[in-house]
């Protein structure tokens, strides 16, 4: 497996710590403390606020980060950003660079959702927050200078999971209409049992055994049995008619391979029109942990200008 890995991405990996489960809480204080330590840069022609939602009265408020160019002209499209980390970890200001620069490459205000996490907080609590967030962002979209018509989502990993499940949620429910969507390298599989799944065990960021933890708390331990919504775990959804333009990629050494694979052929065969970027040498989340690697720059490319450019941008 190691002599598969791209050489500019094998030596990023050798010096990435391993992530521990079994310690949800310190995992994210260590999250937190070495965000601290190493604070990214602020863009200047980006305005970062924080704003509340309320939400229904079942459903507490929810915190959203919201991106926008200072100067701008016009009306822009939106993102709605979603922030990885298994349905157990991360926060919004852990993609503080990327929805900035979502803001200044794409041409779009960004809204990203301060979701609440597993295990203290199970599905369909996470996926409801981002319910709200949509919602609120269709809604107040002129104030923020957005086209309510040319609103998407998108998100990796475990936000691409809950990208996959919101878009389902909004098309049943009839909510705000999304004009793409972007579930970057989704985990919705909560069976853990596709061959890539299988085949990664090793250190590469996000492993099988590590899958198995998170799902179990997603789900409450429900993961791999008959009581699993399709909402909580998209690749169970038997309909994806009516889905919006989607773009996706992901790493041929990504545990989520063969479920996304699975995921463009069915979207493709529900008339859902895809593309879809499959890199080779490339392990999970590789674009974050080196963003300077020719793989990871195609990567990006393709993320912020061809096919976002495309979907959000163009009325």
């Amino acid at each position: 497996m190691e002599n598969r890995i791209d050489p500019e991405l094998k030596e990023a990996l050798l010096t990435f710590p391993a992530i521990d489960l079994d310690e949800v809480t310190a995992t994210r204080e260590q999250m937190v403390m070495a965000a601290e330590m190493v604070p990214l840069p602020i863009n200047e022609a980006v305005m970062i606020t924080d704003r509340t939602i309320e939400a229904r009265s079942d459903h507490p408020p929810v915190r959203v980060r919201v991106y926008e160019p200072k100067d701008s002209s016009g009306s822009l499209p939106g993102l709605l950003w979603i922030h990885g980390g298994g349905y157990v970890l991360g926060s919004p200001e852990g993609d503080e660079q990327l929805c900035q620069r979502f803001v200044t490459e794409s041409e779009c205000v960004v809204v990203s959702v301060d979701y609440r996490l597993a295990p203290e907080h199970p599905y369909p609590a996470g996926l409801e927050d981002c319910y709200t967030a949509l919602e609120w962002f269709s809604k107040h979209a002129a104030e923020l200078g957005v086209d309510r018509t040319r609103i998407g989502v998108g998100g990796q990993s475990a936000g691409g999971g809950l990208t996959a499940a919101l878009a389902l949620l909004a098309r049943d429910r009839k909510g705000p209409e999304l004009c793409f969507q972007m579930p970057l390298y989704p985990m919705i599989d909560d069976y853990n049992n596709t061959p890539s799944s299988l085949e990664i065990t090793g250190h590469m960021i996000w492993n099988h055994d590590l899958n198995e933890k998170a799902w179990a708390m997603y789900l409450n331990n429900k993961n791999g049995t008959d009581d699993v919504s399709p909402y909580a775990a998209p690749a169970r959804a038997n309909d994806l008619a009516g889905l919006p333009y989607t773009y996706t990629c992901v790493g041929q050494l990504d545990p989520f391979r063969d479920e996304t694979l699975t995921y463009v052929q069915k979207l493709c065969q529900a008339g859902v029109d895809v593309e879809f970027h499959l890199y080779p040498g490339a392990f999970h989340g590789f674009e974050g942990i080196a963003p300077d690697a020719l793989v990871s720059e195609r990567t990006m490319l393709s993320t912020f200008k061809l096919l976002p450019m495309y979907c959000i941008v163009t009325p």
